[in-house]
């Protein structure tokens, strides 16, 4: 059993009696000068009537008081960093809880919900020999022997803060308890038509609800959706397999494994969330697309993008997140350099003309678009989209959503938004000849068109219409820029360091542009704010065409592109990996990060 019993370092007084207490911890913190005595006086003072015991917990009560860090001036002591402290004087590791590197299935199997919520202690990791947990009390280790002999295995004590101890003993035996009791009732058939009784589910569809026998599963995609918001995940992935399904979030453009569930769990939660977006649960044939809306833990109102898709095993949900507070953003905040800021305001703030921004499917064409939208539609303009589907719900615009099945495409929208008096027109993409003409038309007349095409640089956007039949004389006349754009990692702000300048790779980086190294580059540590990856969030990195005379000129029927893109580098425009190469120096990502996102040349 790794359990340290006489720790080194140790305050006499701190855990003499197996449990925290409040007037121990204030001591030990005082005498190794973290705490002020007068701030210990005051937390000692402080009133603790009506508090839960979770509340009560030195740690927690010291920590929510905001009381100043002495080793860290002008920084509050947090949870956290008591919880570091507190690991180091008792000798055990500290561990911060990553729900997504734990398996939950496995730990909740090591011991019952019931014994670990006696103790106060959280099952984190299980191999053949041995069983580790978190605990916020490592000195009151009498269950651990006692525990070890029930098991069978050793036992592991790592220290981990009380609040995560507390809400994943919920959260992991909560949703398996819901996982069990779905399998229970859905027996051992994992035909849809059984599990459900789909004329009752019809029914309850129209109100979003499953009904009382089914909690469980309402139970698990609550769940499901509000561990994917916590973990800033862009996309959850609902994936059935003969064995057990998968369920993968996509966060920072990296797809992440995160839990298994029964076949006939899968399916429940997959009708589950089928009849939340308003889908037809009998239909296991044809793909569907729907939409959520919800709220966030904190209260923010989100809205989820589903699609559906028979596979071989049953149904795979993809549900895209877009959270408004990530999906609009000012233009700083979308990773444009004050240059690039100034060519696109230049872009879209003008009356009329068509401003098309490219790039791979989730390069973050979207957050630019809404984002841009967001500014111009002021009171005394029209803003108008035609979409497929309505990325999110906007209130300032006028959204309209195609439906091939009754001929309402993009070249047909854009020909009725004609007719109502727009100003600002942002059509989904331009993907054929018609919808390629009716954008033309509505720039000729005076509208300013803003749409996406799927090409990887911006120079390609020019060749690409006159490809699908865009008159050269009619792109000459309304093409006002185009946009082309990646999204790349950033580097987390609280563990990156300063690291040597690989002069080989920046010039591989920066291959035909003469360009020095950076005095200093950044490199990704690991951090618990980052889940140690390095890296948090994501930036975009920008080819910015404006249409000059002297490109306009140079577009026919017989475009040379190589002398096409060499007269916009000449007229200013700076390609990807210089757009990158500056983010790199300012320290945001780094030269790997922008590697593996734009292809080698």
């Amino acid at each position: 059993m790794a359990v340290n019993p006489n720790p080194r370092n140790l305050v006499p007084a701190l855990g003499r009696r197996g449990r925290l207490e409040l007037d121990d911890v204030l001591a030990a913190l005082v005498v190794d000068g973290v705490l002020s005595p007068d701030d210990a006086k005051r937390v000692r003072g402080s009133d603790r009537s009506g508090k839960s015991a979770l509340e009560l917990h030195p740690l927690v009560l010291i920590g929510t008081a905001k009381i100043p860090d002495q080793r860290n001036p002008g920084k509050p002591l947090s949870v956290e960093s008591l919880t570091v402290w507190l690991a180091e004087k008792a000798g055990l590791p500290y561990l911060k809880i990553d729900p997504m590197k734990i398996d939950a299935g496995a730990v909740t199997q090591a011991v019952s919900h019931a014994y670990a919520q006696r103790h106060r202690i959280l099952p984190v990791a299980v191999d053949g020999n041995s069983v580790t947990f978190a605990t916020a009390e490592p000195f009151d280790t009498h269950w651990a022997a006692d525990l070890a002999q029930m098991i069978r295995r050793e036992v592991r004590c790592v220290v981990a803060n009380p609040l995560d101890v507390n809400r994943y003993l919920l959260e992991f035996y909560g949703v398996q308890r819901s996982i069990a009791l779905a399998r229970d009732a859905k027996q051992e058939d994992y035909d849809a038509a059984k599990i459900f009784n789909f004329e009752q589910l019809l029914e309850l569809g129209k109100s979003g609800e499953i009904g009382a026998d089914d909690r469980h599963v309402v139970h698990i995609v609550d769940w499901l959706l509000q561990y994917a918001f916590d973990q800033r995940a862009s996309d959850i992935h609902l994936e059935p397999r003969r064995e057990a399904g998968q369920i993968r979030f996509r966060i920072d453009g990296i797809l992440h494994k995160v839990f298994e569930l029964p076949p006939p769990v899968m399916t429940a939660v997959t009708a589950r969330v089928k009849i939340l977006s308003r889908l037809d649960i009998a239909e296991k044939r044809r793909p569907q697309d729907g939409r959520i809306k919800t709220r966030s833990a904190g209260g923010r109102e989100v809205e989820l993008r589903i699609s559906v898709m028979p596979t071989a095993f049953g149904e795979k949900v993809v549900m895209r997140i877009f959270d408004p507070d990530i999906v609009v953003k000012a233009f700083a905040q979308l990773g444009f350099s004050p240059d690039e800021e100034k060519s696109w305001r230049q872009m879209v703030e003008r009356p009329h003309g068509i401003v098309l921004v490219t790039g791979p499917t989730g390069s973050g064409k979207t957050t630019t678009l809404y984002s841009t939208l967001k500014h111009l539609a002021t009171p005394d303009l029209n803003v108008c989209t035609v979409e497929d589907p309505i990325e999110m719900v906007s209130p300032e615009l006028n959204q309209s959503q195609v439906q091939p099945a009754i001929d309402f495409d993009f070249a047909a929208g854009v020909r009725t938004l004609l007719r109502q008096d727009p100003d600002i027109i942002m059509v989904g993409e331009i993907r054929d000849l018609e919808t390629a003409q009716m954008a033309v038309q509505a720039s000729l007349t005076g509208h300013l068109v803003l749409s996406t095409l799927h090409t990887n640089d911006a120079p390609s956007a020019v060749t690409r219409l006159l490809d699908l039949g865009a008159p050269h004389y009619l792109i000459q006349s309304t093409l006002a820029g185009v946009v082309a754009q990646r999204l790349v990692r950033t580097l987390c702000p609280h563990c990156k360091v300063e690291g040597a300048v690989d002069v080989e790779a920046w010039r591989a980086l920066t291959h035909g542009w003469d360009l020095a190294p950076p005095e200093r580059v950044y490199v990704p540590t690991g951090c618990l704010e980052c889940r140690n990856t390095g890296y948090l969030g994501r930036t975009g990195i920008y080819e910015m065409m404006t249409i000059s005379p002297a490109l306009r000129v140079m577009i026919s029927p017989q475009l040379d592109l190589a002398a096409f893109n060499a007269c916009a580098l000449a007229e200013g425009m700076r390609p990807l990996r210089i757009s990158a190469s500056a983010q790199v120096a300012r320290g945001i990502t780094t030269i790997e990060e922008v590697m593996g996102v734009l292809p080698a040349e």
